[in-house]
């Protein structure tokens, strides 16, 4: 996208106070004074094996951390997350800002980091072993300069960011939970881009089933694959909307058991994603139509009524979209500018953020600096050269946003909780 967004003359007047404070100025130094401390503790935390579903481990370490950074009220909740508090003076909204504990890396990688010409590399050293690193400096500068917030900051981790965790953590969190005003998730990023608007999804894993039999001397008996082939075409025939991007895929087919049979049974994972939650489900009830239609038009084809298709949800990511000019996504953008960066307005992508944007609570997606390369492969690789620059971005958006006491008031509003 790249827009420039205007900034609001109250956004201007409460950066101008918060950049000028001294205690302010002092935990920016840190940031920067922190940055290779930051990135060992990245190594440390990525070392520990994280794959989506078994994100204990990992979880207990990082509550240790929290723990001896003086973080208060610390939970781990029913499945998984970890979070604390640093209270405000109890005048201003809450804030939560996190990263996501898991990795896509199943059990038994390597994740012992080796450094090579100034670049670390490690399966999940950038995602998301980044942004929990992030948080934890973020709390380290706050202490040191003594900065007391108006608002209070959640800080910790989410666990199911990744694929079929399918944001069963951030899902976890908001759930029943009336008391959250605004929400940042850091991801490996540079310091200008802010993702505010969400991708949805939906997944299926779709299974058609029957009795099967030899091709030749059952022929005429339904086979699943041919159902399953009819499904595809169907699907492949679609039309979506170029804006609001909307996408489908058919990601692995399979079934059978050698050439000359009938197959018993044929599935494939199916995915589709939006960034208008509107037309994700116009288009999942128009999936649905045809996983249904191409079983009944393989039993029409023989006159029988054998094939069965079994549908399984294993995604549900919803969509979100705020105002581009939303107090978050202003102070993110003034963050960036009080640095000497732009404030790009990234294009919608799916983050812990979907969840509470598709609820309608402010959220943004911010990166925690340093270059990176090879996500979610074994050459993934992470650059802590100047990587300060994306903590000291995130900072400034929280004291934007939270308030800093006898110097800026809030820009983030205090959710209007309807009681009923």
């Amino acid at each position: 996208m790249g827009k420039d967004l205007i900034l609001s003359e109250k956004v201007e007047n409460v950066f101008q106070r918060v950049t000028e404070n001294v205690d302010v100025k002092e935990a920016l130094a840190f940031l920067k004074e922190d940055n290779d401390r930051t990135a060992e503790e990245q190594i440390e935390i990525t070392t520990i094996p994280a794959p989506t579903f078994a994100e204990d481990t990992r979880g207990a370490d990082y509550k240790k951390r929290l723990e001896q950074l003086g973080i208060q009220y610390i939970k781990v909740d029913d499945v998984g997350n970890v979070f604390g508090i640093r209270p405000g003076s109890g005048n201003g909204p809450t804030l939560v800002v996190c990263a996501h504990l898991d990795t896509v890396f199943p059990e038994g990688t390597d994740t012992v980091a080796k450094r090579v010409d100034g670049k670390i590399y490690a399966p999940g050293i950038s995602d998301d072993g980044r942004g929990l690193a992030v948080v934890l400096t973020l709390i380290r500068a706050l202490n040191h300069a003594g900065i007391e917030t108006e608002g209070d900051l959640v800080f910790g981790a989410t666990v199911g960011e990744e694929g079929l965790g399918d944001l069963r953590g951030v899902k976890e969190l908001f759930k029943d939970n009336d008391e959250i005003d605004g929400f940042i998730s850091i991801e490996p990023g540079d310091p200008e881009r802010i993702t505010y608007l969400g991708t949805g999804s939906a997944r299926y894993q779709v299974t058609y089933k029957g009795p099967g039999g030899h091709s030749f001397g059952n022929f005429g008996t339904p086979s699943t694959i041919h159902a399953l082939g009819r499904a595809i075409a169907m699907i492949s025939q679609l039309e979506t909307p170029a804006e609001p991007k909307t996408t489908f895929n058919v990601g692995m087919i399979n079934g059978g058991t050698s050439v000359n049979t009938i197959a018993e049974e044929a599935s494939m994972l199916v995915d589709l994603r939006s960034n208008s939650q509107e037309e994700l489900e116009k288009l999942d009830k128009k999936v649905l139509h045809i996983l249904q239609r191409a079983a009944d038009e393989e039993n029409e084809r023989w006159q029988t009524d054998v094939i069965t298709v079994d549908v399984k949800r294993v995604g549900d990511r919803p969509a979100g979209s705020q105002r581009a000019d939303a107090a978050i996504v202003q102070a993110s953008v003034a963050a960036s500018k009080s640095l000497g960066f732009e404030g790009i307005l990234g294009d919608a992508s799916s983050t812990d953020s979907n969840v509470p944007i598709f609820l309608g609570i402010p959220a943004v997606t911010l990166g925690g600096g340093g270059d990176f390369g090879g996500v979610h492969t074994l050459n993934e690789y992470f650059d802590p050269t100047d990587s300060y620059f994306g903590a000291q971005k995130i900072f400034l958006t929280m004291m934007g946003l939270v308030g800093v006491k006898g110097v800026s008031e809030p820009l983030l509003e205090k959710r209007k909780v309807n009681m009923g």
